[in-house]
């Protein structure tokens, strides 16, 4: 095979924009710690934090902004260090978050949403658990699914929180940069699904006051030398065009025609989803089988999220919208970004169909 791969896992992680390496690189010439309080420390926290007022500025946010190694990181630090009582958190929350969720320390009550066929969350549910908490209530419901593009209707969820004096989390990964942010007290966000480089995310919050801090650097909330390079690649790539999006949503209607012909399914089909990612069902093969082929054909998809998928085990997104455990474990996930063009597209159909076809032959 000497045709060059076609990257469709975009959700997963995508390729650093130029301008963010070239920040990164040149940042790499600030070489000294932010934290040393000679002249060149001082010049990498003035770029550390010309870089933070940057991300901050990009993303239209005006609270305060702890820079983090990752999602994965601001996720924890929001959920463990928040003055709350007990968590109440989306069934189809990343794994980041369901695995926190499992290890609940002792003390902090955790209970479950609902979501409907289409991935929705069911406000009534928000409601009911507000009701029966006892103390103040971490809600954490992320913006956009990593797995099927479902967006959640933040405003209504904010809304309803705030009656009740509860606090709001919302893991906007896939979302920052292509959506406007949702109305949350602490907002979640991962340079390196935006273009940005890995290594780098953010917790956005309100107020400082709802977390305890734990100390360290990031006025005490997050240990750890600050990663100038990485701040910079960051600011640089939120600063760039996102003026794909709509291309992406012209690609996905064409996909989405296409697999719905070809006899599959796609995953929350009516409800709102980000037009960067979506799910598919082929009906008699399973997404093992799927990812292998189309591997082998040079294509690169996921089955999932990338933080679980390596284990190919029952999406608990698909199982938490209603799937059976047979048709969950024939669904594959494909993915948009700047780089994606109608060829990649149609290549993707082009061996969707054949795979399919097989099936039935």
């Amino acid at each position: 095979m000497n045709e060059a791969r076609i990257y469709l896992d975009h959700a997963a992680t995508t390729p650093v924009l130029p301008e963010a390496r070239a920040a990164s690189l040149a940042a790499m010439d600030i070489w000294a710690n932010p934290s040393s309080p000679h002249a060149d420390g001082r010049a990498a926290r003035a770029a550390l934090e010309d870089a933070r007022r940057r991300i901050a500025g990009a993303l239209g946010w005006d609270g305060e902004v702890i820079l983090t190694s990752g999602a994965s990181e601001a996720i924890a630090l929001a959920m463990h260090a928040s003055r709350t009582d007990g968590w109440i958190v989306s069934p189809t929350e990343h794994d980041a978050v369901q695995r926190i969720v499992e290890r609940a320390p002792a003390g902090r009550s955790v209970m479950r949403l609902a979501v409907d066929l289409d991935g929705e969350l069911v406000m009534t549910s928000l409601q009911r658990a507000l009701e029966a908490a006892a103390g103040r209530s971490l809600v954490v419901v992320q913006t956009v699914n990593s797995e099927t593009g479902v967006v959640q209707d933040s405003g209504a969820i904010a809304t309803i929180a705030r009656e009740a004096r509860a606090v709001t989390l919302c893991d906007a990964s896939q979302s920052a940069g292509k959506l406007p942010l949702p109305d949350a007290d602490m907002i979640v966000v991962s340079a390196h699904k935006l273009g940005g480089p890995p290594g780098i995310g953010a917790l956005l919050i309100r107020d400082l006051g709802l977390l305890d801090a734990p100390g360290g650097q990031e006025k005490g909330y997050r240990g750890g030398t600050e990663n100038v390079p990485a701040a910079m690649g960051f600011a640089a790539a939120l600063a760039s065009s996102r003026n794909w999006i709509d291309r992406a949503a012209d690609l996905r209607h064409q996909l989405e025609s296409a697999i719905r012909v070809g006899g599959g399914e796609v995953v929350a089909h009516s409800a709102h989803r980000l037009p960067t990612i979506g799910s598919y069902r082929m009906p008699g093969v399973a997404a093992n089988a799927q990812l292998i082929q189309f591997d082998l054909a040079g294509v690169s998809v996921s089955a999932g999220s990338a933080c679980s998928s390596g284990t190919l085990k029952t999406s608990a997104v698909l199982t938490a919208m209603g799937w059976d455990e047979r048709a969950a474990g024939e669904v594959v996930r494909v993915s948009f970004g700047p780089s994606t063009t109608r060829a990649h597209v149609y290549r993707f159909i082009e061996l969707w169909r054949a795979m399919a076809q097989r099936v039935r032959s």
